[in-house]
């Protein structure tokens, strides 16, 4: 059980840790300087340390040894951090003077001087540092042998075969054992109603020991029906989240009964001291019954509100229930095994037979539950969504684990093997529990966000804070299946330390510091970005295509000059990375070649601005309206509303036709063709009226009708004018079309169309028959 209560004080201790951990390293103590005496009481330590691992001292005593050496070794890390300043001042001052000279130079007597007083004050500062290091290393060693000790005595605990609960030999030692107990028990509690001067210490506590039996019989009787009374009736309001809280009450409540019941006795002292163990676990029993029982109602509700493990009958949803409660139940005995086997001094083997029909049971518990889920997945199975088969293969891989469980449980035990068998089935019920919490704290973030933001609880910000909340979870899983509350210590140390890459140490501090100074750098550059493109630019005379450009601009600078800020403020040293990185560049120059230069290009075109957003432009084939200019590529809207990405090293390094470049004047083409007789001067004075009277022609450059040319089947002539807005060039040449056609059959002059005649040279082979 005690997994449990370690994996309970486990999430309180993380949360100060994370805390008080990282105020530590950001705020060093001023008080980190280790006086000789110090260093000589952990010599000594240490000494005693090394004898305990020598004479293979108990576990306990190592286990408070190995919590010394780690406060010890929390105070040689503060201490390495001593003169941290001014040693980086008198280097900074060697660096100065430049490198010692070679053998055989000299260099004047001033700066030799300077450079041997500034070595000997850099010695004498870095003194206590080197003394910091060495006894950190040294209690770091000491740390990791006494964990490899406790880590090979707990496998070999866990290996060792013991007596067989299936001996009838070892059965009457355990009825004995247990019988023994109880008449114990009863003994303590008769003497204890034989004695007078108790009886009247009871009658003078009455009032107390009857409020809180009437409290635990309200409380137990009637609480849990009240809580669900009350939840029901917001659940048909529509109040799910609310109705959750209020079902917490359903649990909470028989716990508080069971807590003043176990007062009332108590106060009564009449239980004895074996009495007082089984008394005083009553509210650990409420806890696993009343948890296990609200467990399974939260995953198979009684009524399918679509808030449940999965769309189950309504006899599978009872089975889930009873299984759950059922586990919680039964997880109760052990407890009280351990309780009164500890106190009673029981052997090895009453406690194998005692443990082991405890052991079945798990077992076939998780049978049922292991068929329920195989059962859901088969009914899932015809659905082709993504979703419900991977749901269908986590089912699967949760029956499988259940099923080795319940199978190789009872068989270690009855072998003999009954660690291994404890260690293997009381975690898979913890981990069933924590697993149920999980999913319902999912449901929980999931429906305070929809009540929130109204969007749907799929949505990505929910599941990624279950991930945050499956993450934090596995120290509780580690401490479930047998891992020490000191090697997740340990663990949690050597995260706050960091990693070291070359000379550089990043620690979670560094990159939580380069996050919060990258993210407040980057929204202020987002706000001024917003103001220089909402308030500032529209009040100059700069184009829109300028404006965008300064806008890009200023947010490439920001984010560069946030990020750099960052690293500076955090105090990453990154000048141990540049071999790295130059080597790591040439092989990215030659892999991204393509994009890099793609980038190049892009502030190319922000700079020069060849093409600016909402210039008609032709590149590759392809025209149309520039609707965005990235880093990497350009976007472009054809004329049939389809958009084109085209690299920017395309619009660089290619032939680009800009139609509005600068303005939005441009000329239009319109061909006409007349039939052979018609007077060509009459013509060109029709199309000149009609294109000098178009309002969307300018008069200077004035416009010109132009007599091109002898067609195969017309005389052709074209209309050329200078538009205002070139944008406007297919409606001009429609236009233009309707009113040609309107003045030409006004005039009666004809626009031909393509006639052939067709001559047959040898008409008579058509009708070889002679048929007419």
């Amino acid at each position: 059980m005690a997994p449990v209560f370690q994996a309970l004080w486990l999430a309180l201790w993380i949360a100060c840790a994370s805390a008080t951990g990282a105020l530590a390293q950001t705020t060093p103590s001023s008080d980190v300087a280790l006086a000789a005496e110090d260093y000589t009481a952990f010599r000594n330590f240490a000494a005693e340390v090394e004898g305990a691992l020598e004479q293979d001292r108990a576990t306990s005593l190592l286990e408070a040894m190995r919590t010394e050496l780690a406060t010890w070794r929390a105070q040689f890390v503060e201490a390495q951090t001593e003169n941290a300043a001014r040693i980086d001042n008198v280097r900074d001052q060697l660096d100065v003077l430049g490198p010692p000279p070679e053998e055989g130079e000299t260099e004047s007597e001033d700066i030799a001087d300077r450079r041997e007083a500034l070595n000997t004050q850099l010695n004498t500062l870095r003194a206590p540092v080197i003394a910091a290091e060495q006894a950190n290393t040294q209690a770091d060693g000491l740390i990791s042998e006494i964990d490899q000790v406790i880590r090979e005595r707990q496998a070999e605990a866990l290996f060792s075969s013991g007596a067989s609960p299936l001996d009838p030999s070892n059965w009457a030692t355990a009825s004995r054992a247990v019988i023994r107990t109880t008449e114990r028990m009863g003994a303590e509690v008769t003497s204890a109603l034989g004695n007078r001067t108790r009886l009247t210490e009871v009658a003078s506590k009455t009032p107390e020991i009857l409020f809180y039996l009437a409290l635990a019989l309200i409380l137990l009787l009637r609480g849990r029906f009240w809580m669900e009374q009350l939840a029901n009736r917001f659940i048909a309001r529509g109040y799910g989240l609310a109705s959750f809280v209020i079902s917490l009450g359903q649990m909470l409540l028989p716990i508080l009964g069971l807590v003043a019941l176990s007062r009332a006795l108590l106060a009564t002292d009449l239980v004895g001291l074996r009495g007082y163990i089984l008394v005083d676990a009553l509210p650990v029993i409420g806890v696993f019954v009343f948890v296990a029982r609200w467990l399974g109602n939260r995953m198979f509700p009684k009524v399918d509100d679509g808030n449940g493990l999965a769309q189950m009958s309504p006899d599978d949803r009872t089975m889930g229930r009873r299984v759950f409660s059922w586990i919680g139940g039964v997880l109760c005995v052990p407890y009280l095994i351990s309780s009164f086997g500890s106190f009673e001094g029981w052997s090895d083997a009453t406690l194998a037979v005692l443990q082991f029909p405890v052991i079945l049971g798990l077992s076939v518990l998780f049978f049922l539950f292991a068929r329920l889920l195989r059962g859901q997945i088969v009914s899932d199975g015809d659905e082709s969504d993504e979703a419900p088969r991977l749901k269908g293969r986590v089912w699967s891989l949760l029956a499988t684990a259940l099923t080795f469980a319940a199978i190789a449980g009872p068989v270690l035990a009855a072998i003999g093997y009954m660690a291994a068998a404890v260690a293997l089935v009381y975690p898979t019920a913890y981990s069933l529990g924590l697993m149920a919490m999980l999913w319902i704290a999912q449901q929980v973030v999931g429906g305070i966000y929809t009540l929130v933001t109204r969007k749907p609880s799929d949505a990505l910000i929910p599941i990624l804070i279950g991930f945050g909340l499956v993450i934090l979870s596995l120290p509780l899983f580690a401490l479930i299946w047998g891992a020490r509350l000191a090697d997740l210590t340990e663990l949690w140390t050597q995260f706050r330390q960091g990693f070291q890459f070359g000379e550089t140490r990043i620690s979670p501090t560094n990159f939580l510091t380069f996050a919060i100074v990258f993210v407040v750098g980057y929204t202020l550059t987002r706000l001024f970005q917003g103001t220089l493109k909402t308030n500032v630019l529209p009040k100059t005379q700069i184009d829109k295509g300028g404006q965008n450009a300064i806008t890009s601009g200023v947010g490439y600078v920001g984010i560069f000059l946030a990020a750099l800020i960052a690293i500076t403020t955090a105090g990453i040293d990154l000048s141990g990375l540049a071999i790295v990185a130059g080597a790591l560049s040439v092989g990215i120059g030659f892999g991204l070649q393509n994009i890099v230069s793609n980038f190049v290009s892009g502030i190319i075109l922000l700079i020069e601005r060849p093409i600016s957003e909402g210039d008609w432009i032709e590149v590759g084939g392809q025209m149309g309206y520039v609707r965005d200019i990235s880093v990497r590529s350009t976007r472009i809207e054809t004329f049939d509303r389809t958009d084109v990405i085209v690299p920017n090293a395309d619009l660089v390094s290619g032939t680009v036709t800009n139609y509005t470049r600068g303005n939005t004047v441009g000329r239009v083409i319109v061909p006409v063709g007349v039939a052979y007789g018609t007077d060509t001067k009459k013509v060109e004075k029709i199309l000149m009226d009609i294109v000098t009277s178009h309002p969307m022609v300018l008069l200077n450059p004035a416009p010109a009708v132009v007599f091109q040319g002898f067609g195969a089947d017309s005389m052709d002539f074209e209309i050329r004018g200078i538009l205002r807005d070139v944008n406007w060039v297919l409606s001009v040449k429609s236009e233009m079309n309707h009113t040609i056609a309107q003045r030409f059959a006004e005039e009666g002059i004809e626009i031909p169309f393509a006639q052939r005649d067709v001559w047959l040279r040898n008409p008579e082979t058509l009708n070889p028959q002679g048929d007419t």
